[in-house]
C-alpha cells in the first residue's frame, strides 16, 4: 500500500480566492521552505496545516487528501 498525500485542493482553493502562495505565507506565518514542500506534496507538521486552516478560514480536509498510489495496479 503506497499512500500519499495530495495538496491540490490547497492551490485549487486559493485559484478560487486569488490568492498567490505569497500571500498564503503571509497571512499564515508559515515559512517558504513549508510551501515549497507542499508543491512537492512533501511532508509537513500538522502545526503548519492548522495555520493554513486558520488563516483561510477553512477546514484540513479543504486543503489536503490523501491519494491512493495503488490505483495502477
Amino acid at each position: 500500500m503506497n499512500n500519499e498525500i495530495s495538496y491540490n485542493k490547497l492551490w485549487k482553493l486559493l485559484i478560487d480566492r486569488g490568492m498567490k502562495k505569497k500571500e498564503l505565507q503571509e497571512i499564515s506565518g508559515i515559512s517558504a521552505a513549508s510551501i515549497a514542500k507542499l508543491g512537492r506534496n512533501g511532508n509537513v507538521t500538522i502545526d503548519i496545516l492548522i495555520k493554513i486552516c486558520i488563516a483561510l478560514k477553512c477546514d484540513i480536509g479543504d486543503i489536503c487528501e490523501i491519494e491512493d498510489g495503488d490505483k495502477n495496479r
